[in-house]
């Protein structure tokens, strides 16, 4: 006759701290990749358009341009002006604090660098007295403000050293086609957004300069596109609200 060991069962206690432990490295893990490598960022209105659509999700490189205290989770005051820094290229999209207050994202395209003179001319952007070369590309149709359609124009913008991208004209002749010159000081930056006519950019003084410690990190990448036609309950809908043909399609 013989007698079987005794069986020894889990710990419960032992179970509960494998569990927390896994927690917190997974925790730690996370937020030291939204710290220091990506972050994710939606967009929630038209002034990229069509760069960037409303429901368009973006990766951020926030290693790009190296850290300041708002790549830190609330912005905490823990690192002096900029660490590891690279200056923004003109034409780059980037995701900044807004200088007003601080701690609202905004996302715009970098046009004037530190020291540039910008002024915009029947809704030409110059650069140091130099215009930006637009190209007719075509008619589109796109939502203007309270979401009604409005047909505006694409045209195919060229920066100085030859960077291009999209822009688009809703309005011939708004208020912002027409400006005074804007002389960009040392560390800050001039933004505009795609959607010339319907963004509140660097020609707003509720935006202004942008202080280079306030850019976050440069947008890369769209992971995911939905156009809002699907509750978050109605699952029957989400295939078709999915943009499929924007995921992951990189930015320029």
């Amino acid at each position: 006759m013989t007698v079987d060991s005794p069986v020894a069962l889990p710990r419960h206690p032992r179970i509960m701290a494998d569990v927390a432990r896994t927690l917190i490295y997974a925790l730690l893990i996370m937020v030291g990749v939204r710290t220091f490598l990506w972050q994710p960022f939606n967009i929630p209105s038209p002034s990229m358009v069509d760069t960037l659509l409303v429901g368009d999700y973006v990766l951020v490189n926030k290693f790009a341009y190296g850290y300041s205290r708002y790549s830190l989770p609330f912005g905490l005051p823990l690192i002096p002006g900029r660490i590891f820094g690279a200056q923004p290229q003109r034409g780059d999209i980037v995701v900044f604090k807004l200088p007003r207050d601080n701690s609202t994202d905004y996302i715009k395209r970098v046009i004037g660098l530190p020291g540039d003179h910008i002024r915009v001319r029947g809704g030409v952007v110059y650069i140091n007295g130099e215009a930006a070369p637009q190209t007719f590309v075509e008619t589109v149709e796109v939502d203007g403000p309270f979401g009604v359609k409005t047909e505006a124009k694409r045209y195919r913008e060229t920066l100085p050293g030859g960077r291009t991208h999209d822009i688009i004209d809703m309005y011939e002749a708004s208020a912002a086609d027409n400006t005074g010159e804007y002389v960009v000081p040392e560390g800050h930056y001039f933004m505009m957004g795609d959607n010339r006519d319907n963004s509140t950019d660097s020609r707003s003084d509720d935006v202004g300069m942008v202080p280079d410690v306030n850019v976050v990190g440069r947008a890369e990448t769209i992971f995911f596109s939905a156009d809002g036609s699907a509750g978050f309950l109605e699952v029957w809908k989400w295939p078709s609200a999915i943009r499929w043909g924007r995921i992951f399609r990189g930015l320029e």
